[in-house]
């Protein structure tokens, strides 16, 4: 029987998406990005998920793209390769847009479009063995999921145009002395990291925190001044929200609140 290439699971208030190709060190296929797609779709209509957490199978957070699709050889269409990637990117714009927190818990290697996967996330939390690069020089390719936007914008134009020109895989360690990363673990302790931040964010407002991810995002594109005026449009849009009211109330009652994300 042919296995599931990602799987999907909800647990303490996340839905876990692991990418489920390990013999192939997850890299991205097409029916990868429809399952990563099904799966946030299923997260939408879920008041029990809270956050979202990408993880990889095996030794590999993700190798990148499939290079059979894209370059359209599977399926005999060489305009296939140009489909795949209009679908991986707008998948990896989705993520990135996504109206929850997205984390990426990366185990071993994230190279190419598993890198440019990782670019997408809000958080990233790694675990010791993990490997980051940017592999597209190495195969003559260039980067297809907005690698080459992303990047630099998370770590910096020299940082990314070094990794970008050498393919050189690099520690967690480094990425997260440049930024991309928020932690790094003992690979062991992956996953309850991970659980932990899962259930500090979920007990915070969904509503919150999804306006929180799009002033931050917006405000990456917009001047300043146009960003800081979007800032005091949204808080005067959420004076109105449910979890506004009941976040002051819990703090004047001296309890937890008990937020809905309306």
């Amino acid at each position: 029987m042919q296995e599931m290439p990602v799987i999907a699971e909800v647990r303490q208030g996340a839905l876990w998406i692991t990418l489920n190709r390990p013999a192939a060190m997850n890299a991205i296929t097409p029916d990868v990005v429809r399952g990563i797609e099904w799966a946030l779709d299923e997260a939408t209509k879920r008041d029990d998920v809270r956050v979202v957490v990408l993880t990889g199978a095996g030794r590999a957070f993700c190798a990148g793209a499939d290079l059979k699709f894209v370059r359209g050889e599977r399926d005999g269409d060489q305009s296939g390769g140009s489909r795949f990637l209009d679908a991986l990117l707008a998948l990896l714009n989705r993520l990135e847009r996504f109206p929850r927190p997205v984390i990426a818990a990366v185990n071993g290697m994230a190279l190419a479009g598993g890198l440019e996967l990782v670019l997408c996330c809000d958080l990233v939390i790694a675990g010791k063995s993990a490997r980051f690069g940017d592999a597209h020089a190495n195969y003559g390719l260039l980067p297809g999921g907005g690698g080459s936007v992303r990047l630099p914008r998370k770590i910096g134009a020299t940082r990314a145009k070094y990794l970008m020109y050498t393919g050189e895989f690099v520690t967690a360690e480094a990425m997260e002395s440049a930024g991309l990363v928020n932690q790094v673990v003992e690979d062991a302790q992956l996953r309850a990291r991970v659980d932990a931040l899962v259930q500090t964010m979920a007990a915070k407002s969904p509503l919150g925190l999804s306006r929180m991810k799009l002033l931050v995002n917006d405000g990456l594109e917009q001047p300043a001044e146009v960003a800081l005026r979007q800032e005091l449009l949204m808080i005067a849009l959420h004076e109105h929200s449910e979890d506004l009211r009941e976040g002051l109330a819990a703090f004047q009652e001296k309890r937890s609140p008990q937020f809905t994300g309306l």
